[in-house]
């Protein structure tokens, strides 16, 4: 069993106290926990994770927070101020994203992250072709997030996974045009997917959204707040917010690439008519008339504060910066693999990039990474590792780690070609395909860990 966090230095608490511990004494503790597990991720060796990165940004972000963080959004007679952050935070983020109000009215919704904002685009869709069509379904490819299927399982959505290029990364358009039917009520793209750091054709997506009469949501909670960047720094060609003829709904992470605090991500929609179709009304109700425009109640306004803050402190300019350093290193690091045969790029990627190797299980790399301090994200069919580059790894130094330690990872797993790979029992597919028992020993296992996540030893 996972040994229980810090058990071995600090009390574990199965109940509340009787008498409560001094602020002083509790303050010490968080700052000890904060300073040790920051280390994890400050020598820019973590893929993704932490976007910002800069302590001087977060302790503004915070002292932002620390205005509002006690009030309830709710209550906007009494904190009219969460009106002025939310409206100015939407009405960037459609504006970044190319939303055009000369044929529509564009609208968002600022949610908790990244898998609200898609849960509530697929709920908007069901709704708005509630009572024209019998089961809604929507059509995404095999790389879209994850939220998709759960938002799928949570609304009785049929998600249909349509298959990508296993070299370039990209959807199968074909199947996606022939299996639209009746009861699809909106296709998925991705820009840019989280595996590979490839964008989908949303061109052509958006296309057959409107030949088929039919809604298109990117999912731009990755690459929203960095993608118009790099479109204008010359890194990014294709196509793919709000302004590609078809596309009707995108969403984007404030608290990614946007650099503000976890917990938030704007959902946006090209016309105000969709977004209102999810807004939920109970007016009979005996403790009083409720409505509400999404599925949380009580927010604090210290969140749209501090995300509002980081973005009218940034600025286009400042974003424009960030972006320059992000994809400049994204762009060196992609070559600093390729420098070695056996190793591939997959697909088209942008500033996340997923590397495998036909010559030997890559997760010899990974292994020999960790040993040096390096933190990448695994993934399966095909095994392959990937990089989200984010501000760390613009600190002077890293690069040059990189490119030394990535080439003794190869000389090691070359070495080690025959020998079984220890993190690919972890994070690897399963040999020859999933099985229904691989599948149910896997979901025992996944189980076993979160529960263990969530229990306290004796």
């Amino acid at each position: 069993m996972v040994p229980f966090p810090y058990a071995d230095e600090y009390p574990i608490n199965r109940a509340l106290p009787e008498e409560g511990a001094l602020r002083s004494d509790v303050l010490a503790e968080l700052e000890d926990l904060a300073r040790r597990e920051d280390r994890t991720w400050e020598t820019g060796q973590c893929s993704g994770t932490m976007y910002c990165g800069d302590h001087d940004h977060y302790d503004f972000l915070n002292q932002a927070f620390s205005y509002f963080s006690h009030v309830n959004t709710l209550q906007r007679d009494m904190c009219p101020s969460a009106t002025k952050f939310e409206a100015e935070i939407i009405a960037m983020t459609l504006d970044l994203l190319g939303a055009d109000s000369r044929s529509a009215t564009p609208a968002g919704l600022v949610t908790s992250g990244g898998s609200a904002s898609i849960a509530h685009a697929v709920l908007a869709y069901r709704e708005a072709a509630a009572g024209s069509v019998g089961r809604a379904n929507m059509i995404k490819p095999e790389t879209a997030h994850p939220a998709f299927d759960k938002a799928g399982h949570l609304f009785g959505v049929e998600m249909r996974v349509a298959p990508v290029d296993p070299a370039t990364a990209q959807v199968d358009l074909d199947w996606v045009r022939d299996h639209v039917d009746a009861n699809t009520v909106a296709l998925v793209g991705s820009a840019c997917n989280y595996g590979y750091g490839t964008i989908d054709p949303i061109t052509e997506l958006g296309e057959i959204a409107l030949d088929r009469g039919v809604g298109l949501h990117v999912d731009g909670c990755l690459g929203g707040f960095i993608l118009p960047f790099g479109r204008e720094l010359g890194y990014v060609d294709a196509p793919f917010d709000l302004s590609v003829p078809g596309v009707t709904s995108m969403s984007a992470d404030t608290h990614k690439y946007g650099y503000a605090l976890k917990g938030t991500s704007v959902l946006c929609f090209a016309d105000r008519a969709l977004r209102n179709s999810q807004y939920f009304y109970q007016p009979d109700w005996s403790g009083g008339k409720y409505c509400s425009p999404g599925m949380d109640g009580s927010r604090s306004g210290g969140l749209l504060a501090a995300t509002w803050a980081a973005m009218v402190h940034l600025g286009r300019s400042g974003y424009r910066d960030y972006a320059r350093h992000i994809f400049e290193t994204a762009a060196a690091m992609q070559r600093a693999v390729l420098e070695h045969d056996q190793l591939r790029i997959i697909g088209s990627p942008s500033f996340l990039f997923s590397f495998t190797s036909d010559d030997f299980d890559i997760y010899h790399v990974n292994d020999f990474l960790r040993t040096r301090g390096w933190r990448l994200n695994g993934q399966q069919y095909p095994n392959a590792l990937h990089m989200a580059v984010t501000r760390p790894q613009t600190q002077p130094g890293v690069l040059e780690r990189w490119r030394a330690d990535l080439a003794d990872a190869v000389d090691y797993a070359v070495a080690h070609a025959d020998d079984p790979a220890q993190s690919g029992a972890i994070y690897g597919g399963v040999a020859g395909g999933p099985t229904s028992e691989s599948d149910d020993i896997i979901r025992f296992f996944m189980a076993d860990m979160m529960d263990q996540q969530q229990s306290i030893p004796d």
